[in-house]
């Protein structure tokens, strides 16, 4: 039997036995031998194309690929199918910067100049992105991958905006968003964050009221007064009732509104509203049919409304109008201690302007005019019936819970990188024109070919629109989309033989803004569910639990990491403490942990080998004789039924831990050393060697999902037949 080395190196092994897995075929569902008639698929979520890879793509790899490799060798006809994202704002961000590097502006560029550069550079790093998921071991089928930006995926979101449209599910409307000044686009949710601040409250005279606001640069156009109705301070006002007030810039006729969304406990209770530059005061002032005036412009400076103030930004004029107010009487006091939370773009920092811009929205809880109910009753249908599963109670909650509270989908942005709506309009839509011709110029077209140059109505030039989709909106297609792709590129029956897939497994954070839509997507295009479960895993964070951050200086590099210890100390590290939807503590003292582990596991080899004759080993059900047998053997059983069922109901780390204390513990330090004295005894030494060779067998099978490529290699020197990775499930 052919010796082990002393010592197992992941740098000689790791890339030799990616290659022969790739090198057999057996990553494609259509290759994997014998007959495999129940599909099991995956979705990978798309990382982005262009950025380095973290720990956030090293934990959903791990877990996917431990999900793909179990029902592979459970016989299943396993597809992982691979791609990565254009990912718009983010990749247009980075790029951005290098432009700024290079001394030069998007701006200095057409579109089309811009968007092909953009193209080039994302294609050219792209492999770095792909190479990183395969130093992880992924066993994807990379003969499937795809891209975000491929042509059939292109076709496949317009034909939906297109069919959303005819179904008056889509809309166009001037609604308050996110707006970074810097970035010059609306932002999702998802693309800022909050950061505690403390800054001045100013407390204003306004007529017979006090108001408090941080920012009195925005109220030049308050014209509303708005207090609860149950507030006894202001009985004596009625709702509509009109007052004289001495304002900013002049007296000015303000009317009080009363409403129940006026918080009695902050401030003075009163407050006037600025519906153009804050979202609950467009709530209301849309709910009551209120006027809106703009007063900062989409590059954050002050419009003709300020007077004095116009062309101003917002630092430089915020103290001169405090100056003005003062000046006129009309500051009561200052706080100068006020906490509170800022939003900001989480790419710059600039804190974020609200803006009502025009936007295309889809309508979320509006029923189908085929009779069915809306995207969000069927997405939470999907949960009623059982069709989807989300996999913890609580998150089933919060799904749930961001359902009931809506709100419609706003799906453009104003960057120039990504899937451009296709929508034109009538160049002359805002002119006079005469007859009938008038309400035709002013319908937008979607024109998905780009044919259309010409006004129906008039004959005039027709120009796109400026925005492109939301990255999201064409992300949330995914499941379906990608598999329709690859027929279309690949004349294959992907759709048809993979869908709906078994598993979305993704971060918690994005329960919402993709898996939710996901969801309703799926059953609106193709009337099925997109997955049958959700498998959520949490944040990576350091050993303190603390989030890792460059600044802090907790970082760890999983490239530099695998260069150290390897991909499956990295692999083992990492899912050894996941529960579905918790965070993970990490510490490089845990990674190294898992390194002896797997230096364990090769020394148990070199035991086991070193005891044996035969130059290809035949694995036999062995009978046990003394007591050591009967225990070991009984324990193997019980670790085979036990992580099997752990794995089947996405309890990862449960088996994991279960397989490293049998193997550690159980075969290693218990029957290996009495194993030593059986193997001097005639009479037990042959049964010996079957026992400890099964047991190596099945643990190499148990740890393969987990370690991959240590597995593999071990499994090699056993002179198998087959790869590892397709060798049967122990039953």
């Amino acid at each position: 039997m052919t010796e082990l080395e002393k010592a197992y190196d992941h740098t000689k092994v790791e890339q030799k036995i990616y290659n022969n897995w790739m090198e057999s075929g057996y990553f494609n569902p259509d290759k994997l031998p014998g007959e495999r008639k129940q599909p099991y698929t995956i979705i990978m979520p798309p990382p982005n194309a262009n950025a380095p890879m973290h720990l956030g793509h090293a934990l959903f790899v791990t877990i996917e690929d431990i999900l793909i490799r179990y029902q592979r060798m459970q016989g299943k006809k396993t597809l992982w199918q691979p791609g990565t994202d254009h990912a718009g704002f983010e990749t247009q961000v980075v790029f951005e910067k290098k432009l700024d590097k290079e001394g030069r502006s998007r701006f200095q560029m057409t579109r089309e100049e811009f968007y092909k550069e953009v193209f080039d550079f994302v294609q050219s790093n792209k492999h770095i992105t792909e190479n990183s998921l395969k130093r992880l071991g992924a066993s994807c089928d990379w003969d499937r991958n795809i891209f975000t930006l491929d042509p059939e995926i292109i076709k496949i979101v317009y034909s939906t905006f297109k069919q959303m449209y005819d179904d008056e599910l889509i809309y166009r409307a001037g609604r308050i968003c996110n707006w970074c000044v810097k970035h010059q686009t609306s932002l999702a949710d998802l693309e800022t964050k909050y950061e505690e601040r403390i800054d001045k409250f100013y407390y204003i005279k306004y007529g017979p009221f006090t108001i408090g606001t941080a920012r009195p640069e925005t109220k030049f156009g308050d014209k509303y007064l708005v207090v609860n109705p149950k507030d006894k301070r202001y009985d004596e006002y009625h709702d509509g009732q009109k007052i004289e007030v001495e304002w900013i810039n002049g007296p000015i006729t303000a009317t009080i509104i009363k409403d129940e969304v006026a918080d009695m406990e902050f401030g003075t209770g009163a407050m006037t509203i600025t519906p153009w530059h804050d979202a609950i005061d467009f709530d209301i002032a849309q709910r009551r049919g209120l006027d809106m005036e703009q007063i900062i412009d989409t590059r954050g400076k002050l419009l003709p409304v300020a007077g004095e103030f116009a062309g101003m930004k917002i630092a430089e004029a915020r103290p001169k109008i405090v100056e003005k107010l003062q000046a006129k009487g009309l500051m009561v006091k200052i706080d100068e201690n006020y906490k509170h939370n800022v939003q900001t773009c989480y790419k710059c920092g600039n804190i974020v302007e609200p803006q009502i811009i025009p936007q295309w929205y889809i309508a979320m809880t509006k029923p189908l005019k085929d009779g069915r109910p809306s995207l969000r009753d069927m997405a939470l249908q999907a949960l009623d019936k059982k069709e989807v599963e989300i996999i913890t109670e609580r998150f089933e909650k919060v799904y749930r819970n961001w359902m009931e509270n809506l709100r419609d989908w706003p799906i453009s942005r104003q960057i120039w990188w990504g899937i451009p709506i296709p929508v034109k309009y009538c160049k002359q839509a805002d002119q006079p024109i005469s007859g009938s011709a008038n309400k035709q110029c002013k319908e937008p077209i979607v024109d998905l070919d780009n044919k259309i140059h010409k006004c129906p109505g008039c004959g005039g030039e027709m120009v796109k629109d400026p925005d492109t989709f939301d990255t999201w909106f064409s992300s949330c297609q995914w499941p379906y989309a990608s598999l329709m792709a690859n027929d279309v590129k690949r004349s294959t029956d992907d759709f048809k033989n993979f869908f709906p897939t078994q598993v979305m497994e993704t971060g918690w954070d994005i329960l919402f803004f993709w898996v939710a839509r996901m969801v309703m997507l799926s059953y609106y295009k193709t009337n099925k569910p997109p997955f049958e479960k959700v498998y959520l895993h949490g944040l990576v964070r350091d050993k303190d639990r603390q989030k890792m951050s460059k600044s802090k200086g907790n970082v760890i590099d999983p490239l530099g990491i695998i260069d150290t210890y390897g991909t499956d100390a990295l692999r083992f590290a990492l899912i050894f403490s996941t529960s579905a939807g918790n965070d993970i503590p990490l510490a490089e003292d845990k990674i190294k942990g898992m390194k002896h582990f797997g230096n364990k596991l090769w020394n148990i080899a070199r035991f086991v080998l070193a005891n044996l004759e035969q130059t290809r080993t035949e694995n036999q059900k062995p009978t046990p004789i003394t007591d050591a047998d009967k225990d070991i053997l009984g324990k193997l059983a019980e670790v085979i039924k036990s992580s099997t069922n752990h794995l089947e109901k996405f309890r990862l780390h449960e088996a994991a831990q279960e397989i490293y204390q049998f193997v550690w513990y159980e075969l290693a330090d218990i029957y290996l050393e009495k194993s030593k004295e059986q193997l001097q005894d005639p009479a037990l030494a042959d049964n010996t060697k079957k026992i400890l060779l099964h047991n190596l067998i099945m643990v190499l099978k148990l740890l393969h999902p987990f370690m991959p490529f240590i597995t593999e290699e071990l499994w090699s020197k056993l002179e198998q037949k087959n790869l590892l990775m397709i060798a049967q499930w122990p039953k």
